[in-house]
């Protein structure tokens, strides 16, 4: 994680000049670990500060993980470059970030979800109007097509 997110300090001219990087200020990683009894039933959950102040984290955070899960689980089945035990791993780091992008991009501007929907009542026929979460957000007024979104994404040379 500091490898990607994590910062390598100034150098002040005296001792050896740093190498390894470390946590920015705003940088907040809250692990949750699970609890299990002596034959492995799950008891609970204890929340682990990795980076930042507990209280904060939790604050800004919340103490569940049901969000976060289910955001990862869609990644994954989107995606299989993040599936394990899998051939279609990324070995560029600048390809695996191209894909995150992209399955990103596609769950929020393109595919309905579901519990968005809005239900219409005055229209015969018609029960629902489907939204995507940039709908929700008021970021979008239409449901994106993959050629729209393509239209728009600038080309590198």
């Amino acid at each position: 994680m500091l490898l990607v997110y994590g910062q390598v300090p100034c150098y002040l001219g005296r001792d050896r000049p740093p190498c390894r990087p470390k946590p920015q200020a705003g940088l907040h990683y809250l692990q949750m670990v699970k609890i299990r009894d002596e034959h492995g039933r799950f008891k609970g959950t204890k929340l682990r500060p990795i980076y930042g102040i507990k209280d904060e984290l939790v604050a800004e955070l919340g103490t569940s993980t049901a969000y976060l899960e289910r955001s990862n689980l869609t990644a994954r089945l989107f995606s299989l470059r993040i599936t394990s035990k899998t051939l279609a791993f990324s070995k560029h780091l600048a390809m695996h970030r191209a894909s995150a992008v992209w399955e990103d991009a596609y769950n929020n501007l393109i595919r309905p979800h579901k519990r968005l929907r809005l239900a219409v009542a005055d229209q015969p026929g018609q029960h629902w109007i489907p939204q995507t979460p940039a709908i929700s957000a008021c970021l979008t007024d239409h449901i994106w097509s993959v050629k729209y979104l393509l239209m728009l994404v600038p080309l590198y040379p």
